[in-house]
């Protein structure tokens, strides 16, 4: 996985809640497409017209928002099955994180294994943060919609100026500022755990026959 340390780029909301897998990525398309071609069928549903254009009222089709690396939810996002494919799709658009009051509790822990940090605030931090952003795209604004994420410092710095610190678990900390998943965590101990089974080896020799 990349490293994630600071995130300094666009960000879009989408201020709606419970979206589900369904809409990130439509089932029939895990089925025929290979994961790291999943990024043009995210949020299918709701990202084309009938005849395969874009649709301009999708939050990521704007202007203002194409090319958006941080997507700004509402409660729930991510709701529904289990699948996988909605991490990897919307990683595949080029979204690194994802700010909501609440998600989905597998889209959640998904996102850790698969390098792209979900952070959980406040709906009424989300609604402002969603508010500045839709203010920057205004004319006259003298700001962008952009977002800075310093995973170091846990904060998230908006278009105003605002500092807002998030909590998240140490170890997914941990293994996100490094580029690591749970396994690649894991293997870091690897000499702890190798030392572990060779005590374990001389107090129950029978529980490892040599043949």
């Amino acid at each position: 996985m990349k490293p994630f340390t600071v995130l300094d780029a666009k960000a879009a909301p989408l201020m709606q809640q419970n979206v589900n897998t369904d809409i990130i990525i439509p089932i029939h398309r895990l089925r025929d497409v290979a994961q790291a071609e999943l990024g043009p069928y995210a949020f299918e549903p709701w990202r084309y017209l009938p005849d395969g254009s874009d649709n301009p009222e999708f939050f990521l089709n704007k202007p203002a928002f194409k090319g958006a690396e941080i997507v700004v939810a509402d409660n729930n996002f991510a709701c529904g099955s289990s699948r996988e494919g909605a991490v990897w799709a919307m990683q595949g658009m080029g979204v690194r994180a994802v700010i909501a009051p609440t998600f989905g509790p597998i889209f959640f822990n998904n996102c850790f294994q698969n390098g792209v940090l979900p952070i959980q605030l406040p709906r009424t931090e989300v609604l402002a943060i969603a508010a500045e952003l839709e203010a920057a795209t205004r004319p006259g604004s003298n700001s962008e919609p952009r977002l800075a994420i310093d995973l170091e410092s846990r904060t998230v710095t908006t278009p105003s100026g605002r500092r807002i610190e998030f909590q998240i678990d140490g170890i997914r900390r941990d293994a996100l500022l490094k580029g690591l998943n749970e396994v690649a965590l894991t293997l870091t101990r690897e000499n702890e755990i190798a030392a572990h089974q060779a005590k374990a080896r001389q107090r129950t020799p029978w529980l490892y026959p040599t043949n």
